[in-house]
């Protein structure tokens, strides 16, 4: 029996390094699973969208599909396109299962990823000594979403003994260079930036502007395509394969 296809969706971005960064992590997950059936798509901006990539699944022969969101927030994207574009491609393929797991969100595991971010981002630079932290995310107009990398950044504060601040590339303050100042007002002058991002862009770009004008010694890179990212991915298609299996099946 084949096992489902596994669709890792992206909400898209006008900056090419994104969509790369996408596709690398989907080969990435690829790799961890040889023979799995595993595709990149975009809600937005980019190829291949959503539609064309289930179209070609199921003109191949899949019947059954999980979509994994590549979101770290349960944000507008997770709650509404999402839903969307899947309710439009099962009106399109009946008969075809579709099941949609939980977005990625902000797994333990991407503290390691972030950590090591960090490392490399002070060994570049040469810096031996922090007295505190600013994590940023895209930021959202929904307090739920925002309130989620505030708690990432208390965690991450916590593993490090580092007071951190939660900051945001939009919609939502405070911005990164703010969050720099707050701390350089409380005397703080060894400040580090990490990224709650899967992939660099504009929102990334902006936000290392801001936080070395404000006196940042350092902005890390986002997660991009790390195996731990990729893993979590995997544990999601998992639990969504599961759900594709009838109950009878199931206890039979």
């Amino acid at each position: 029996m084949t096992a489902p296809a596994l669709i890792a969706l992206a909400h898209g971005s006008r900056d090419p390094r994104s969509a790369e960064t996408i596709t690398a992590l989907t080969e990435t997950v690829a790799c961890m699973r040889p023979g799995l059936r595993v595709e990149p798509a975009f809600l937005d901006l980019n190829e291949p969208d959503f539609d064309a990539v289930v179209d070609r699944l199921v003109a191949e022969g899949h019947g059954e599909i999980v979509v994994v969101p590549l979101l770290l927030t349960e944000a507008y994207h997770a709650t509404n396109d999402v839903p969307d574009v899947v309710d439009a491609a099962l009106r399109r393929h009946p008969g075809v299962k579709i099941t949609v797991t939980k977005v990625l969100g902000v797994e333990h595991a991407f503290f390691q990823v972030l950590d090591q971010r960090l490392r490399d981002v002070l060994a570049q630079h040469r810096v031996r000594e922090l007295d505190a932290l600013v994590l940023a995310g895209a930021g959202s107009s929904d307090p739920v979403a925002n309130a989620a990398i505030a708690r990432a950044a208390r965690a991450w504060g916590a593993r490090h003994k580092l007071p951190t601040i939660a900051a945001f590339a939009s919609s939502a303050p405070p911005a990164a260079g703010e969050a720099v100042r707050t701390h350089r007002a409380d005397g703080r002058r060894h400040i580090a930036v990490g990224m709650l991002f899967l992939a660099p862009g504009r929102l990334t770009d902006r936000v290392k502007e801001l936080a070395l004008e404000a006196g940042a010694v350092a902005v890390a890179e986002p997660l991009g395509a790390d195996e731990i990212v990729a893993e979590v991915v995997l544990a999601r298609y998992a639990v969504g394969a599961v759900d594709l299996v009838p109950l009878e099946a199931a206890f039979a």
